[in-house]
Order: C-alpha cells, then structure tokens, then sequence
C-alpha cells in the first residue's frame, strides 16, 4: 500500500479512513461459499443440522454478528443450520431486525437465556422451553436423522437435548474443516482486512518514539481499525525492552526507551470480521540495532523465511515438522507454542506445534486455499530482550504466497 515508511509518514491521507475498495457481490459470494462448505460438511459427517454457539461460527455461516465479543461470554443468540433445511437464528431481544436483508437466514426468532446470568433460577426450566424448539425443528426438517452437531454447549443444555433423543456429534471437527478452505472472494475481504491492519502498523511505527508509552503505540492500531469498519482485537500481545522476553507479556504504561526493541503481534479482527495476524519488531526511535538485537532478529527472521519455503500443498504437518527449522538450544525454553497456524475470521485450525512439542498423531496436510500463519519467538532465557515475526500466506499449488506486505527489518 505504501511504497516505504516515509511515503506513510508524510502521506497527506493518513488522517482520513482508508477507501473501502469491496463490491457487495463480493460479499454475497462470500457468504453463499461459506454456508455451501457448511451444509458439505453436515452431508460429510451425516448430521441433520449443527447448532451454533460460538459467534465466529455463526458469522462465518451466516455472515451475521450481534455484539460478538459479548456473545462469546453470554450464550445470548445461537443458530441451527439443517442440512436440507432452514437455517434459523435466535437473537437477543430486539435484535431480530439485524439479520434483515440477509440471504443465508430464512427466520429470526427471539432467544431463550438459559445461562445464568440471563435466567437466574430459571436455568432448567428455560433450557428445557430451549431443548424442545431445537428438537421440534430437527424432528420436523431432519427426515428422521437424529444426529445433530454441535459446537459449543454446556451441560444443562446438552443434557436436555440428549433427553429429547438428539444425537449430539462434536461439531468443531465440522467447523473448523469447513472453515479452513478460502474462496477467492474471502481472500478479497482478507486482504482488505491486512491492508488495515497495515495502516495501523505504520502508525504504530511512527509511536515508536521515547516516552511515549506502550498503551499509546497500541492504540494506534485500535484506532486505524476501528474507524475503516474493524471489529475488535483478540490480545494486547505489544512488548518493549525487557517486557519483550519472555513473550506474552501485554502493553502497559511502561515508558519506552530509546533503542529498545519494540515487538507486537496484531490479532485484529477488521472489516467484514477476517483477522490480520502479523508480527513485527523494529527498534524504538528506529535506532541502528545493537549487535545481540540483530543477532535474536535473524534468528528470529530464518525461521520464518525456512519454514515458510518449505511448505506445498500436500505436504502433511508431520512432513512439515520433519523438515522445519530447528530451534538452537539457545532459544528453545521461550520457544513460540506453534510454528504454523491457519487463519480465517480469528486463528484456525490447523496449530502445528514447534518440533520439540509435536505429536505424531497430530495429523492433517497443507491444502490448496488454505491460509496460515508462519511465526517465531527468540529470546534467550534469561536474555534481556526477545522478538516475535509472523508473517500470513496463502498455500497455493506452489508453495506459500506471503499476504503481507509490511517490510521486515534489514538487519
């Protein structure tokens, strides 16, 4: 998007939102894709329908949202998808008319709160009142199949369903395959969703400046997300200095100091609910680095640049882990949890671990559509400072097309 930091920096525009270059059609056919691979799977796996909880599972089917972060803590809307059938959606009260215009809904109802902050004492007695409307749809659309996927449920809810007779199947198997192939028109809207976060990361770029603090850095990308239509920012994962190792320490009002490194990973949901998730690290003032911040850096940047060569369609993850990069023992205790991740509407399967960490039994291969993350963390233990890079590609028959565009660091 922009050809070099200082394009950014004097960029008359970078007060203005970013123009918006996506067609509606291209959300349509986004939407019509993603509830096609959702009914492909229920065929799949033989189920009548799939009852969704987790609100990335019904955006990502539906393309419908309803207050998503608060929905993932308050089990306050949940849709049921048939397999030849209705797909029907139970909103919070008064919220019926969001689904309006929405083609892959064909009826909004109001929800049932069972959970208890919703229904009080009234727990099982609502979920209960719940059970039967799910089964009376399932007995009526099902043509006698029984087996009903689920993704997220608690127990009063799967035991009233149980005891109406459903056949309750682990549904994330269902959703996160279907998920984890992406159509051209999804990596339209993905793509816009990194050009954001981008934007965002040059504006932080610019923050990097001593004395300000880590807060005000991160607030940048917030803010750059917020105003082109993003949605929300699952961590706080931005570190400086000495907060940068180990990993995984969020932002605070900690003052940044010239010549510290500066490390973050986005995590950002944004526009039409695709995450960006991109790492970076550079120094504060954008000082030359030291001879160890180079050293960790190019560490850091050939694990990347090694396992992200190696990947193919069709190589299986316990390939993948054969041949990627090994860890010096130096870096191996604060070593990243995962080497390779997929990446949709949030982080997705598949998480194939660090070869220290792998499984045999893992499973699984690198598909054609398919978009992963590649990522390390460096930093000794007991090391002053630590860096993170992560970069987001697609795999495509000849290996992996980096999504990204945010320069790393010449060190």
């Amino acid at each position: 998007m922009f050809d070099d930091k200082k394009t950014y920096l004097n960029r008359e525009a970078a007060d203005k939102p970013l123009a918006n270059p996506i067609k509606q059609e291209t959300v349509d056919a986004a939407r019509g894709y993603r509830m096609g691979r959702m009914r492909e799977k229920l065929k799949e796996h033989d189920c009548a329908g799939i009852l969704l909880y987790d609100p990335l599972n019904i955006r990502y089917a539906t393309d419908t949202s309803n207050m998503q972060v608060w929905t993932m803590h308050n089990a306050a809307r949940y849709c049921l998808i048939m397999n030849e059938g209705p797909c029907t959606i139970w909103e919070f009260q008064n919220c019926e008319h969001l689904a309006e215009g929405v083609d892959t809904v064909d009826e909004v109802r109001r929800a049932i709160h069972w959970f208890y902050f919703g229904a009080g004492e009234q727990v099982s007695d609502n979920a209960k009142k719940w059970a039967a409307e799910i089964h009376d749809i399932v007995k009526t659309q099902g043509g006698g199949n029984t087996r009903l996927a689920v993704d997220k449920l608690e127990p009063e809810g799967t035991f009233a369903l149980s005891n109406l007779g459903l056949d309750l199947i682990e549904g994330q198997n269902l959703t996160e395959n279907a998920r984890k192939i992406k159509s051209s028109d999804e990596l339209v809207l993905m793509d816009w969703t990194i050009k954001v976060a981008e934007t965002g990361m040059w504006r932080m770029h610019a923050m990097s400046q001593a004395g300000r603090t880590e807060n005000e850095a991160w607030a940048e990308l917030h803010f750059e997300n917020i105003r082109n239509g993003g949605e929300w920012i699952e961590t706080r994962l931005l570190a400086t200095g000495p907060r940068t190792n180990p990993w995984f320490h969020e932002c605070s009002n900690r003052v940044m100091e010239s010549g510290d490194i500066f490390s973050f990973d986005t995590d950002m949901v944004g526009p039409y609910g695709y995450c960006a998730d991109i790492s970076r690290a550079w120094t504060v003032d954008h000082t030359p680095p030291t001879d160890e911040q180079r050293r960790i850096y190019n560490v850091a940047r050939a694990q990347v640049e090694f396992n992200a060569d190696i990947i193919k369609a069709g190589m299986s993850f316990s390939e993948f882990n054969d041949k990627s990069w090994q860890i010096p023992d130096e870096f191996v205790a604060n070593r990243y949890g995962v080497a390779v991740h997929g990446v949709g509407l949030c982080d997705e399967w598949p998480a194939i671990p660090n070869h220290p960490d792998y499984e045999a039994d893992y499973g699984g291969m690198f598909e054609e559509g398919m978009v992963v993350c590649v990522e390390s963390y460096t930093g000794s233990e007991g090391g002053r400072e630590g860096v993170k890079l992560e970069i987001q590609c697609l795999v495509t028959e000849d290996g992996l097309k980096q999504l990204d565009t945010f320069p790393l660091e010449d060190w």
